[in-house]
């Protein structure tokens, strides 16, 4: 006979957060590790499981569940009536009632109840991180005419990160009105300067991820390119596409130097190259504002 695991992530649009996620495979771990056979109750858009809706109840002695708010009403009056035959186990559960009103489980470990409370069991959950990818979209640029591919290129970071392990952040350097937030150009700064990588559209997404040693995917969504291309060209920076002309294999090949320790020295180098550039330009201009004084 085997256990059930389930939990929020067992039901459709029941809002399974990630700390619900990490939870469910720590006590698949916690089972594993105990020799026990279990199946996960998985319901879109989770794969890999089995729905306890068309699974014969028979097949289990025991039912885990695991993580989050617990309450006597549906669905969970519908699941624990197809598997009253079971032992209940209930794992880091914040339980609603009080236990003396409702208590359905054989053996409770709660998070919080009327009796008790507990660390939340996640802070046992390995921890395993992925690169943060800041994507820096530029808007329509009607000034550019029928030269603007906006549409391709932001389709094609779609496509480019879709099947990425990464955790990808929309960062918007636009501050009359802004869409992620920030106030201003310190926090915008902040939050690309925290990126592993960043994927723009945008020159300043290009400027200000290599000012602050990020490796950036610049596309430029002119046909032909305009300015980001130029600028890329000018400071030396080889991640550079357009919009026209892209190829798919070679921007994940692109990327991938992003997200690499070359990547990263690259970008400083290239930063550090263009600060030298730009300081001759500080001079210049010194020079000739002080021309007439």
């Amino acid at each position: 006979m085997k256990t059930l695991v389930a939990g929020w992530f067992s039901f459709r649009g029941m809002g399974a957060t990630a700390g619900d996620l990490l939870a469910r495979d720590l006590v698949s771990e916690w089972l594993d590790a105990a020799s026990h056979r279990f199946d996960v109750a998985l319901a879109p858009p989770f794969e890999g499981g089995v729905d306890w809706r068309r699974v014969d109840p028979s097949d289990y002695s025991q039912v885990v569940f695991v993580c989050g708010p617990f309450g006597n009403g549906p669905p969970i009056t519908d699941f624990l009536l197809r598997f009253a035959h079971c032992r209940l186990v209930g794992v880091d559960l914040s339980m609603l009632q009080a236990l003396d009103e409702w208590d359905p489980f054989d053996v409770l470990i709660e998070r919080d109840s009327s009796r008790t409370a507990n660390p939340d069991i996640t802070f046992l959950a390995a921890t395993r991180t992925v690169p943060l990818v800041g994507v820096v979209r530029v808007h329509p640029q009607s000034e550019y005419g029928d030269r603007g591919l906006h549409s391709i290129a932001d389709d094609v970071i779609e496509e480019l990160l879709s099947n990425r392990e990464v955790a990808r952040i929309s960062i918007d350097t636009r501050l009359d009105e802004n869409s992620t937030g920030l106030r201003t150009p310190e926090q915008v700064e902040s939050t690309i300067g925290g990126m592993d990588a960043v994927v723009t559209t945008r020159l300043h997404g290009l400027v200000l991820a290599l000012k602050n040693g990020v490796p950036a995917l610049a596309i430029d969504p002119i046909a032909g390119g305009a300015k980001i291309a130029r600028q890329a060209s000018t400071i030396g920076w080889p991640v550079c596409f357009t919009a026209d002309s892209i190829d798919l294999n070679a921007l994940a090949e692109g990327l991938d130097f992003c997200l690499s320790d070359a990547g990263r020295r690259a970008a400083r180098e290239c930063a550090a190259r263009a600060r030298r550039r730009v300081e001759e330009i500080r001079d210049r201009f010194v020079a000739a504002v002080d021309r007439d004084r």
